[in-house]
């Protein structure tokens, strides 16, 4: 045990408790230690990523669930680590580069991975120091990189597995390409955003027929120098004649086919389609199904490639400026329309990306959906909220195929070579030195590498050493809980219960919490493009990593977006002062009593209804904090906890514990400081997956651990340990009853706005004999917490004149008001009153104007409908103190 200072300072606890919990391993395991195990694996953040408040809230989730569950008694697991991130890790190194006035080309590619590997080195433990500053419970020892060599080995495996299967495959497809990164993406990397464009109308004439075009409709009129026919549906009369004719294509003069398709929607703009196979998914079917040229008139940096005759070496952009221009000039422009539309953009850079033919590697994903999606049907596997079991299915069941090739440097290389000499092509574990068909040395390996997530969606098996049967794998696997993010649902869990049947024959997990976005509190999403962004670090730094941890939790609602201000994290450093001034409070009393809170015995038959009342509080808060949890209800979690502490323990129990402790009675002094330690002892681990750094000074100052023993390795307080909670009910009946007595004197006293020295008596008369003596042993308390001059209790009272009276569940307590000028109230309140009114008036006026009411916005108008509500009650409660006053009076 040791001294609290007076002041709470969370920056050296941190600091402490921090280093303390690595340097002494505490969040190591093991197999061999036995147990139930529990595991965890983290979303590995990228490598290039510093900690934001996604980041903050989807650790401090995860966090929570291990120290709960290791308090349970499991052998609780959490494996971190960080992801490749190839194409953002590139950017970074590649921008670096070009500060040097460097290219990566300059480097050539074995050089620029170099480079990216020192990068790494140098920079890429920058977000797991910030988890570690966040307090997460992590087992550093087996800190994993999806590039490391045992995951290398894993992604390697599993693609020659696939590639032997013929579940991968080489194709080419119209994919998703960013011309900023030079990359395909997959389909979910290329995220669909609204954009005001433009619809253009362009004439193609008719060849032999002159003065008769064709209209077409497009949004990327860059795109038509790659048009290879144009098509209408087949049952569409007004274009009977044309299938079959010849347009040529204005600028190039290149002769294309009019054809009839099926896909083509009569009722959408002309009903005359421009078919572009080798830059739109749609028109590549077509293309497919009528054997037609497939163009790509783009290079890989988005600029116009031979293809585009005069508009060649153009960026994508610019050419189309300049189309338009020569549309017009050639009469061939009809009209340009306004048009909302969802365009695809770089997950990563944000750059507007191209549907474009390209050679790729893709994965066939029907075969390795169907046991993933029987696990979540038949509830192996599910989701909280369970709102997102469908937002799963329907993905499952309309799964396309994944494009897992990247064009970059960065990340595992695609393991697949080539023979010049027989052109046998083959997938391998390791480095061949020469063909396995002809012996020929004449052999390359695949240029591209592969997407991220092919690593990452091995993260649950492949960290614990997979392919290798090791004792990790069979203890820890499968893993139990996941926390994310509902925007890399597709991206990775999918895809994790996908290759865990595959290579593991079971589940990667067993339960995935999704929760919500951090918003600011205009409902904005936090971007450093707007300028919203709130740093976690700088929280951490001006009010604690508790305090943000608590305050982001009791902020987010189970699924719920979050909204928060820096103003919020106030909630959490105003609750750790609070059970700091609650600690020291204890510890200053208990400072001459013999008191040991490792060995506390406690004696019942001492107990007052108070004191039985807060131990079955601490098991009811117990017994609350774990049915959340166990539903994932964090914010009830640790609303749970707080109102414990703040309200039940310190706002009742420390208040009506100073007058036992200030006494003459030892004995009693002791128990009620013995019942304290208790109930501050539970208190204490059940907020310690919150607050685990304040919880684990706290734990060890007050005298409850051993030296080297965390809280974290104390046992979770159960509700069902104490039998005396079934004996505490009649005297938690009574006291909470008590509560609310003093709560109703307080608003009676409020409700005339009486001056806060002027102290006056109340008296109160029972309803029940019994409670009646347990309210006379309990005047001088309730006096104090009524801020009443003082209390009497009589069955008999008959008030001889009307005064402030409230009904309570203990009886009708009132306040006489002896020596209070009634008349001065009086005014003094309808002074009040006036300017209420007048209120109350403009409030009115402002609701009957039809313009306000017609061109505001919904939100704004019900709130002026609650203020004139709340004014309007207030304006009641003020006539009805006045007629009493008066009454009263008279």
């Amino acid at each position: 045990m040791s001294e609290l200072p007076k002041h709470y300072d969370p920056k050296a606890i941190e600091e402490k408790w921090g280093t303390w919990w690595v340097d002494r391993k505490v969040f190591h395991r093991t197999p061999e230690e036995g147990g139930d195990p529990y595991c965890i694996v983290i979303p590995p953040p990228n490598v290039t990523g510093i900690l934001h408040m996604g980041h903050a809230l989807n650790n401090t989730l995860q966090d929570i669930l291990i120290r709960w569950r290791s308090m349970q008694g499991r052998n609780s697991l959490w494996i971190p680590g960080t992801d490749h991130a190839g194409i953002a890790t590139q950017n970074v190194v590649e921008r670096a580069l070009k500060q040097e006035g460097k290219t990566r080309d300059d480097l050539g590619r074995e050089a620029f991975v170099d480079k990216v590997w020192e990068w790494r080195k140098d920079y890429g433990g920058t977000i797991i120091r910030q988890l570690k500053k966040l307090g997460c419970a992590c087992d550093w020892e087996r800190e994993r990189f999806t590039m490391d060599e045992g995951l290398s080995n894993a992604v390697r495996e599993v693609f020659v597995r696939l590639y032997d299967k013929g579940l991968i495959y080489r194709g080419k497809y119209i994919i998703n390409w960013c011309p900023r990164c030079e990359t395909a993406l997959s389909d979910e990397e290329s995220e669909h955003q609204s954009v005001k464009g433009k619809l253009y109308h362009f004439r193609y004439p008719v060849k032999g027929e002159a003065g008769r075009f064709v209209t077409v409709a497009t949004t990327r009129p860059e795109t038509y120098l790659g048009d290879t026919a144009v098509a209408v549906n087949p049952k569409d009369e007004r274009y009977a004649d044309l299938v079959g004719k010849t347009l040529l294509l204005p600028v190039l003069n290149r002769e294309i086919p009019v054809i009839a398709d099926d896909f083509v929607d009569p009722a959408f703009g002309t009903g005359c389609v421009k078919v572009t196979p080798a830059h739109d998914p749609n028109d590549f079917g077509m293309g497919q199904r009528h054997n037609l040229p497939m163009i790509n008139v783009m290079t890989d940096d988005g600029h116009m490639n031979d293809e585009a005759g005069p508009y060649q070496g153009l960026e994508r952009f610019a050419c189309r400026k300049k189309i338009m221009e020569d549309m017009d000039a050639a009469g061939l422009l009809d009209k340009v329309e306004d048009h909302d539309h969802a365009v695809g953009h770089c997950y990563r850079c944000h750059a507007v990306v191209e549907p474009r033919l390209s050679p790729q590697w893709f994965v066939k994903m029907k075969p390795l959906a169907e046991p993933a999606l029987a696990a979540v049907l038949d509830g192996r596997i599910t989701f909280s909220p369970a709102r997102w079991n469908k937002v799963y299915t329907e993905w499952m069941e309309n799964i396309r195929d994944w494009c897992i090739s990247r064009q970059i440097w960065w990340g595992h290389r695609v393991p697949v070579f080539y023979c010049d000499a027989c052109q046998h092509e083959w997938a391998d574990r390791g480095e061949p030195g020469a063909c396995p068909q002809c012996a020929s040395t004449a052999i390359r390996q695949d240029e591209d590498v592969l997407d991220t997530w092919f690593s990452s969606w091995l993260w649950p098996f492949s960290v614990f050493g997979w392919p290798e049967a090791g004792k990790d794998l069979s203890f820890y696997y499968p893993t139990h809980s996941l926390a994310t993010a509902s925007e890399i649902i597709f991206f990775w869990v999918a895809r994790m219960v996908m290759a865990g049947f595959e290579f593991m024959g079971d589940i990667p997990f067993r339960e995935v919490y999704i929760h919500g976005t951090v918003r600011d509190d205009s409902g904005r999403k936090m971007s450093k493009s707007l300028g919203n962004s709130i740093d976690p670090l700088e929280i951490i730094e001006a009010y604690s990593a508790d305090a943000l941890r608590f305050s982001l939790i009791m902020l987010t609602a189970t699924g719920q977006d979050v909204y928060v201000s820096k103003e919020k994290f106030e909630i959490g450093r105003n609750f750790g002062t609070k059970i700091w001034n609650a600690a020291r409070f204890m510890q200053m009393h208990a400072a001459d009593v013999d008191l040991d809170p490792r060995r506390l015995n406690l004696k019942p038959e001492l107990w007052s209804s108070d004191d039985w009342h807060i131990v079955a509080k601490a098991e009811d808060a117990a017994k609350a904090a774990e049915d959340c949890l166990e539903r994932f209800r964090f914010n009830d979690y640790a609303l749970a906890v707080h109102d414990f502490i703040w309200h039940e323990f310190c706002d009742w129990y420390v208040e009506y514990a100073k007058k036992p402790l200030n006494g003459e009675d030892a004995a009693v002094k002791r128990e009620v400081l013995q019942v304290m330690y208790y109930t501050f002892s539970r208190a204490l681990r059940l907020l310690h997956p919150l607050m685990p750094f304040l919880t684990e000074e706290l734990w060890h100052a007050m005298g409850y651990g051993e030296a080297d023993r965390s809280i974290l390795h104390e046992a979770w307080p159960r509700d069902q340990e104490n039998p005396l909670r079934n004996l505490a009910e009649p005297h938690v009946v009574y006291v909470d009853r008590k509560h609310q007595l003093i709560r109703d004197a307080r608003t009676l006293r409020s409700d005339y706005d009486l001056a806060p020295s002027l102290k006056l008596p109340l008296i109160i008369k029972p309803t029940d004999a019994a409670e009646a003596d347990l309210l006379k042993a309990d005047v001088e308390a309730i006096a104090g917490l009524a801020r009443a001059e003082s209390v009497t209790v009589d069955a008999g009272y008959e008030p001889e004149q009307v005064m402030p009276s409230v009904i309570t569940a203990l009886g009708t307590v009132y306040m006489p008001l002896a020596g209070v000028d009634l008349e001065a109230e009086a005014i003094r309140l309808g002074e009040r009153l006036r300017k209420e009114q007048e209120l109350f008036a403009r409030s009115a006026a402002k609701l009957d104007n039809e313009q306000f009411v017609q061109r505001a916005k919904p939100e704004v108008v019900e709130q002026a409908r609650e203020q004139h509500r709340e004014i309007g009650e207030r304006v009641a409660k003020l006539t009805t103190l006045i007629e009493s006053l008066k009454s009263m009076g008279s």
